[in-house]
């Protein structure tokens, strides 16, 4: 079973095999042909053994290595749905595959060898270890063609990517980050639950810091939850370095958080202070007020120096 990508994005059937000869030997009979070489997928593959539910199967999640991050994210966050609906009960065991050799038999058995002591991953521990595999070192972006930083991509800290993971769960409704200078590395400096009335207080005056935040709010009648993200630099209290930074930090983080870790923005702000956060700025940001009185279109004056112009009319001279 794989998830398609696209305009529509749903589980489907991609193919299917039936029982030839005992679970062992139809293992490499069939598992290694239903996989795609960059194409993720689940695989339910039964064994001869039943309980009260009836047979117990094993279930593979496949996300090869060069696999798109969006489809690595899609797979992690998905698994836990398809397993609670196809029956949690009825899976005896469940593996990883990232390269075509997880999945034989052999595989199989030194995966199950190593997997005898650690308990099973939760979702957002899946979704912490794919994105930490497909995370670099920090790195500079440069545009050749404008001779311009595109970027500056600092690392992580594992509790900075942790918790917006939560943030993605909603275990909490905000999350700070900031930039340790010295060591170049993005760290957690605060999350938790907050709502928009006491947003403003959490940014510092005297250095910068990323937000993100969950605004719940009514709009026209309809209950919304809108992702904020808020990049907040105190003018020229901060070094001309701290500023520059901050500015280069901020396009990578926040591809990080859409892109790889597949949170919606639905509103990117940028504030010197933290008062300026009241809930009628942020109400405003989201949902622009609509100008009703479009100012009537002037015709354009004349160029400077005219008098007005004067219409006269002649009358016809007569003949005699």
């Amino acid at each position: 079973m794989s998830h398609q990508t696209g305009i529509r994005e749903e589980l489907c059937l991609n193919g299917y095999a039936k029982k030839q000869s005992n679970w062992e030997e139809d293992f490499d009979n069939f598992i290694p042909f239903l996989l795609e070489e960059n194409q993720p997928a689940y695989l339910l593959f039964r064994f001869d053994s039943q309980n009260s539910l009836g047979y117990e199967w094993l279930f593979i999640t496949w996300i090869p290595e060069h696999a798109p991050v969006r489809e690595k994210m899609i797979y992690a966050s998905t698994k836990a749905t398809l397993k609670s609906q196809f029956g949690s009960g009825q899976i005896k065991e469940d593996i990883l595959g990232t390269v075509p050799e997880d999945l034989t038999f052999k595989g199989y058995l030194k995966q199950k060898r190593n997997a005898a002591a650690p308990a099973p991953l939760t979702m957002a521990e899946e979704e912490l270890a794919l994105v930490k595999k497909t995370e670099t070192n920090a790195h500079i972006g440069y545009d050749s063609k404008h001779q311009t930083l595109s970027g500056v991509a600092f690392p992580i800290s594992e509790a900075g990517l942790k918790a917006m993971i939560d943030f993605k769960h909603k275990t909490h409704s905000y999350i700070q980050l900031s930039i340790d200078m010295a060591k170049e590395i993005v760290n957690l400096e605060s999350a938790e639950e907050i709502n928009v009335h006491t947003l403003g207080s959490r940014v510092p005056d005297d250095h910068g810091r990323y937000h993100l935040f969950r605004f719940l709010h009514t709009h026209e009648g309809d209950f919304l939850e809108s992702i904020v993200f808020i990049y907040s630099m105190p003018g020229y209290a901060c070094s001309i370095r701290e500023r520059m930074l901050y500015s280069s930090c901020k396009g990578p983080i926040t591809d990080l958080i859409e892109n790889k870790l597949l949170i919606q923005i639905d509103k990117k702000i940028e504030v010197e202070k933290g008062d300026e956060l009241t809930e009628e700025f942020v109400v405003d940001e989201l949902h622009p007020k609509k100008n009703l009185h479009q100012p009537k279109f002037e015709k354009p004056k004349g160029p400077p120096g005219r008098g007005a112009r004067r219409l006269t009319s002649q009358k016809p001279q007569e003949h005699v």
